[in-house]
């Protein structure tokens, strides 16, 4: 079973930039995608980006492009998000997640996404 674990989460001012990693562990042969969600007490789980493990293309929020750039190390499973220009709107709990179902397009509603992280902590101050 493939396991998700976050880090680089953190405190930052507005203006300021995050990277954050995802390390992927497990059956990940079968990954279709990686993801990254957010998520604020009360609200539902808000898509960030993702990236297509078959050729690296990547999409993001509207609320996020030109700002957030997801990477990633397919020898090492590991996944990227860069942050930068954070707003205090940014601030929330990131989410790590890994589908592994095919879909023609799209990943990018939560319940496409298997298997997901524990969560890191993004705080920005104004």
């Amino acid at each position: 079973q493939a396991q998700l674990v976050e880090s680089g989460g953190g405190l930052v001012q507005a203006g300021g930039s995050l990277r954050l990693s995802c390390a992927a562990s497990g059956r990940t042969s079968s990954t279709s995608a990686m993801g990254w969600f957010r998520q604020t007490p009360g609200k539902e789980r808000e898509f960030v980006g993702t990236v297509r493990w078959s050729d690296g293309s990547t999409y993001y929020a509207d609320s996020v492009k030109g700002r957030f750039t997801i990477s990633r190390d397919n020898a090492k499973n590991m996944v990227y998000l860069q942050m930068n220009s954070l707003k205090p709107e940014d601030t929330a709990v990131y989410y790590c997640a890994r589908s592994s179902r095919y879909y023609s397009s799209g990943y990018v509603r939560s319940e496409q996404y298997n298997y997901w992280g524990q969560g890191t902590q993004v705080t920005v101050s104004s």
